[in-house]
């Protein structure tokens, strides 16, 4: 476990939605190191809630369905009562880069330029950074008619859309009737308003890492590998790894974007290659208990730096530190079509610390830390040993208000925004 990052005195932390993994994730780390944390989400039932370190929970308008009244929101709030630091820990980044010198006046906020983040944010804005800087990723074309995509993709490919988090907007093209299924979702969506990337598939192991920077500089890194996948294709069982190529690939793209703020990316290594070819980026910190309990606390690193401190470079994570979402290892039981049986075997092993989660540390719902993360967890095994079909309508409650589409971008984006 990491030494937490330590300021002079607690502070206030206002974390802008709490229904991601990676809010969830984020509250334990900075509860546990004397933080006061304060929430807001449209869900009123929201991971959050479920936390003895959460402070005050603030009920607020959906990012995705009402960003201006979010915004107000956000605002009224930061007037009404004090705080150090805003993190936006998962899409508000976006809004909150747009108009960021208006908050800044008000709170602590470590946040680079809009036009810097948006790059970031958009699928087809990174794919075009790597090419700019020379940095690996698969063969990648950018497409915007559906015509397009059929004389692009080579079968496997991957297809994604420009904007989509969460494992959203993903599709696995092997054959013909892939492709017509991917096409049909697409056009039904509109996501031909905007890019879709079309992307060699590429055989290998995929892997994350994250990082802090202070003005362009790196300051903190971690990579993971996934070991075992959950529901819609996010971790249930990690292990922290040594990537120092990566990290430099990392430090480039934060220092030709001037970043200021957590930067994170999704990358494979191939079988028959040792170069780890990138093929995502989120802007923020995803999921920082893992880095967290590998001994290097991301998200205290991130408060410094939003406080306008200029913390010195920490050390590198420990590789081979096992961690795991019992939230996630269940739904992805579920999802792969387990039994109540098989449920009622992942249940047992996650209980006594078995099989796969031998020396394993719970990210998610540290229940010896924070006794309350029993109830979501308690709630996602009854009903999936119930009804193990549940888990499609639970999986999808990750896919909250609290994330963007198209629609909220554009409206954020456009010249008129206040």
């Amino acid at each position: 476990m990491a030494d937490s990052a330590q300021l002079r005195n607690p502070l206030r932390v206002l974390v802008s939605e709490g229904n991601s993994t990676s809010a969830r994730e984020a509250i334990t780390i900075l509860g546990l190191s004397g933080h006061l944390i304060e929430v807001c989400d449209p869900s009123p039932y929201c991971l959050a809630r479920f936390s003895r370190f959460v402070r005050k929970f603030h009920r607020c308008p959906g990012l995705r369905d009402d960003p201006v009244g979010f915004l107000g929101f956000i605002e009224r709030l930061l007037t009404a009562r004090h705080f150090d630091v805003l993190l936006p820990i998962h899409e508000q980044g976006l809004l909150f880069a747009r108009v960021q010198q208006r908050l800044e006046v008000r709170v602590g906020l470590a946040l680079p330029s809009f036009a810097s983040y948006r790059t970031a944010h958009s699928k087809a804005g990174f794919s075009r950074l790597l090419d700019q800087f020379g940095l690996p990723q698969p063969d990648t074309q950018i497409v915007k008619f559906a015509d397009e995509l059929r004389d692009a993709v080579r079968f496997p490919s991957v297809v994604k859309t420009s904007v989509g988090t969460a494992s959203r907007g993903i599709w696995f093209v092997r054959n013909q009737a892939d492709l017509e299924s991917a096409l049909q979702d697409l056009s039904a969506n509109g996501a031909f308003a905007d890019e879709v990337l079309v992307q060699g598939l590429v055989a290998g192991t995929t892997e994350k890492a994250q990082a802090v920077f202070c003005r362009g500089k790196l300051i903190g890194f971690h990579a993971y590998r996934q070991i075992a996948a959950g529901a819609g294709g996010g971790e249930a069982i990690k292990q922290s790894v040594s990537r120092p190529q990566v990290r430099a690939h990392l430090a480039t793209i934060g220092e030709k974007l001037a970043w200021h703020g957590a930067l994170s990316v999704d990358y494979i290594l191939p079988d028959d290659s040792a170069t780890p070819l990138l093929i995502d980026c989120n802007p923020r910190l995803v999921e920082p208990m893992s880095a967290y309990l590998a001994g290097i606390d991301l998200a205290g690193l991130l408060l410094q730096v939003s406080q306008g401190e200029m913390p010195a470079p920490l050390s590198e994570s420990r590789a081979g530190v096992r961690t795991h979402l019992a939230m996630q290892a269940l739904l992805g039981c579920a999802s792969r079509g387990g039994t109540r049986g098989d449920l009622t075997r992942e249940c047992w092993r996650l209980l006594i610390g078995g099989g796969p989660y031998a020396e394993s540390a719970e990210e998610l719902t540290p229940v010896r830390l924070d006794w309350i993360s029993a109830v979501p967890l308690a709630l996602t095994a009854i009903c999936l040993l119930v009804a193990p079909k549940l888990v499609v309508t639970l999986a999808r409650k990750g896919w909250g208000e609290h994330l963007l589409d198209l629609r909220s971008i554009r409206l954020i984006e456009s010249e008129n925004f206040r």
